[in-house]
């Protein structure tokens, strides 16, 4: 029989997840509303897409600790009965985030073209990649603004805002990249403004949000260079993690582009259902990264080890239940994507794979949550460098094989190798689900205080 504060628990994890999963969906939302409308224009087109929104997500998302460690030292704040602490340790996240995404942006842009190179895919597919990539790059400082503010708001034990605004952002990618892909014939770079002006809607919606919150409580907007140097340094760790598995990303890209056109671009379609299922079970995630923090901040470790454990159970139920979904949908998802039916049945093959490796993904998932919350990155940096050196022996092991793998009947060729690709990305996960497994069951992440 559950007790009432495990009900309390139940309650508050749900108030906080909800929210935060149908928020989260809206990034993956972006790519598969692109992947959709770019994948009925061609495959090189959609192959294209493949290799710009890799970079892309990569170029904002090494920066993902703007929204974790925001959420982790704000979350710690509360914790500790310091609200005007928490909100002004948010804008100086948010001060960082302006000036990180300037930077990237110029960078990416002026660089879009030899960074698309390094994948190797063909000659038009990689016109539309940098095309896309090169516009696209102009997005890069507001999607950095959403991870500070929808941090900040996640700290402050908010996750109802940043989903009004994803669901803004969602809807209005939607309409603009219609309009402009097929009312304006704009093609590819229709979709990437489109997503552009989607992107920096959201971030204006959230900066309103926080500059009421800043003025409510009388904190001060201004940039303090000291503060954000500190938010800075304290990120990272969280950068370094990130950047490890940017790289594992990156090099899963990196061979499936080898591997051809079709391969690619299945691997696209799959990858970007895979960030959907990333995201839904992120959720959790957040819930686990605010609790924690909260928890921690007020001194409770009985309660960070209880919200920790209930959470994982949650985790695993929750993969398991996207994974029985997706064994329903693997052959129908495909036809929304493209109508190449070599590309189909490899996108299908694929998501066998992805569907059969989500109560693992939950696993993962919720406990490098709990330890992101619990302020733990030198770990998940230290971590995340091991789970990518053990990787590349697997993933290279593809690239080795890929003339061999692609033998035989093209269709059946193609799914072959791109089954492969994920079972080796399974791997991966499953290192990555031992070292969490072998960390949470320690207390030496469980650190009390208003600062770790």
């Amino acid at each position: 029989m559950t007790t009432p504060a495990e009900q309390s628990q139940h309650r508050e994890v749900l108030r906080l997840a909800l929210p935060a999963f149908l928020a989260l969906v809206a990034e993956p939302l972006f790519l598969l509303t692109d992947s959709a409308i770019v994948g009925h224009l061609g495959t090189p087109q959609l192959a294209g897409l493949g290799v710009a929104s890799a970079m892309l997500l990569t170029a904002a998302n090494v920066f993902v600790f703007l929204a974790y460690g925001t959420t982790s030292v704000v979350a710690r704040q509360l914790g500790a009965g310091n609200r005007n602490g928490a909100i002004a340790a948010g804008i100086d996240g948010t001060w960082l985030a302006v000036g990180l995404g300037a930077v990237t942006a110029v960078l990416v842009a002026m660089l879009a073209g030899p960074i698309c190179r390094l994948f190797g895919a063909s000659p038009e597919a990689l016109g539309h990649a940098v095309t896309y990539l090169r516009i696209s790059a102009i997005s890069i400082p507001a999607m950095l603004v959403v991870l500070a503010t929808t941090g900040v708001l996640r700290g402050l034990q908010d996750t109802k805002t940043p989903l009004a605004a994803s669901a803004l952002g969602f809807t209005s990618n939607i309409a603009l990249n219609v309009l402009f892909v097929y009312g304006f014939g704009w093609g590819i770079a229709g979709s990437a403004l489109g997503t552009v002006i989607a992107q920096t809607g959201m971030a204006a919606a959230l900066v309103v949000v926080l500059v009421r919150e800043s003025r409510r409580h009388a904190v001060t907007l201004r940039a303090h260079p000291g503060r954000i140097l500190g938010a800075a340094r304290t990120g990272i760790p969280l950068l370094v993690r990130t950047l490890a598995l940017r790289a594992v990303l990156l090099v899963t890209t990196w061979v499936a582009a080898g591997l051809g056109d079709v391969p690619l671009a299945a691997y696209q379609v799959s990858a970007t259902i895979w960030s959907f299922l990333v995201f839904a079970l992120d959720a959790i995630a957040i819930a686990a990264q605010a609790l924690t923090g909260k928890a921690l901040g007020a001194g409770d470790l009985e309660r960070a080890r209880s919200t920790t454990t209930l959470m994982i159970r949650w985790g695993v139920i929750g993969g398991a239940a996207l994974g029985v979904l997706v064994l329903l949908l693997h052959t129908v998802l495909p036809q929304v994507f493209t109508g190449d039916p070599e590309v189909r049945a490899a996108i299908g093959a694929a998501l066998l794979v992805v569907a059969l490796s989500q109560p693992l993904s939950g696993y993962v998932f919720v406990i490098d949550g709990v330890l992101i919350g619990a302020g733990d990155g030198r770990w998940l940096a230290r971590a995340m460098l091991g789970n990518l050196l053990a990787y590349l022996p697997l993933i290279l092991g593809v690239h080795l094989l890929g003339d061999w793998l692609l033998e035989g009947d093209s269709e059946r060729g193609t799914s072959n190798a791109v089954t492969w690709l994920w079972l080796a990305f399974t791997g991966f996960m499953a290192i990555r689900g031992v070292l969490m497994w072998a960390r949470v069951r320690t207390d030496r992440w469980m650190v009390p205080g208003a600062t770790r």
